[in-house]
């Protein structure tokens, strides 16, 4: 991917070893916290993200979740760093990244004759306070609403090469694409209407169908992304598109819950299936265009 010579958010925030850094609070995660304690909508998003995660739900409560707390490796830096400045390097790495999503979706707001309210991305070690109460690194990357704020413990891409096999820098840039486009959605009032159909869904299994489509949009806006960046600024190298898919891949529902389970629950999906993952980040890649990623009014996913 060529990103060394793009310009540099000045969006992204760096908490790594800030006060409280590595501890937990249980309950926290990445949700509002009332007095009560987990409400039942908490339970759910610590269920999610514990599918998602292949991990037991149970673990994060407590804050005994296998984390892999260490800083990662100097492999995981993208291409072009020196043996004394990876980390330098990554972060770098994810400043041009957002920046270039800052961009992109700046010029699709401005052809919808609205104005693009560019995120901040949180750099973060171990666990956070954010918006939506404390997270724990494992639950992966997140998008907080409340804060409209991008998480990200860089230790992730360490995971993402080793455990979900699905390394590269297009493949590191397609995950903070997609947790973008959940931002972008939250602007475009998408999210609102979808937690408000939620609500009223007749059915768990009809509630988690609505929380397919939404992340399967925002694959589609991460491809839709990828196809204006390149388009602008030729950013795509031979192998790119592949590593993203493979991301996509690697992260679907059913091969996440065939490697922590051994069974696939279809109804259980919240993010989509593996090849759903890829053909919607191909569709915004391919057509980069935002009425192509409507995918709630597609009939098949």
């Amino acid at each position: 991917m060529r990103w060394q010579d793009g310009r540099e958010s000045e969006n992204v925030e760096d908490r790594r070893g800030a006060p409280g850094s590595g501890g937990f609070r249980t309950g926290g995660i990445g949700i509002p916290i009332g007095r009560g304690g987990i409400g039942i909508g908490g339970l759910a998003v610590i269920v999610v993200v514990s599918l998602l995660l292949g991990i037991n739900p149970l673990d994060l409560l407590q804050g005994t979740a296998p984390q892999d707390q260490a800083r990662y490796e100097q492999s995981d830096a993208p291409r072009g760093g020196g043996p004394d400045n990876r980390d330098d390097e990554l972060k770098r790495f994810v400043s041009v990244v957002l920046a270039d999503t800052e961009d992109t979706w700046a010029a699709q707001f401005q052809q919808l004759g609205r104005t693009y309210q560019d995120p901040a991305l949180v750099l973060f070690s171990g666990t956070v306070d954010s918006g939506c109460g404390f997270a724990q690194a494992a639950m992966g990357p997140f998008y907080c609403p409340q804060d409209r704020k991008v998480y990200i413990d860089l230790s992730f891409y360490r995971d993402l090469r080793d455990r979900f096999r699905a390394p590269g820098d297009f493949a590191q840039a397609y995950v903070i694409a997609h947790e973008v486009g959940h931002h972008v959605q939250n602007l475009l009032g998408i999210s609102d209407r979808v937690q408000q159909a939620q609500r009223q869904a007749g059915s768990q299994a009809e509630a988690n169908g609505l929380s397919v489509r939404l992340e399967l949009q925002a694959d589609c806006f991460a491809g839709l992304w990828a196809n204006h960046a390149n388009r602008e600024r030729q950013i795509i190298e031979p192998g790119d598109v592949e590593e993203a898919l493979t991301a996509a891949s690697a992260i679907g529902d059913d091969r996440l819950q065939r490697q922590s389970r051994g069974t696939v629950t279809p109804d259980s999906f919240t993010h989509g299936s593996s090849t759903q993952r890829v053909q919607w980040f191909r569709t915004g890649l391919e057509r980069g265009e935002l009425n192509a990623c409507d995918t709630f009014r597609a009939d098949r996913l």
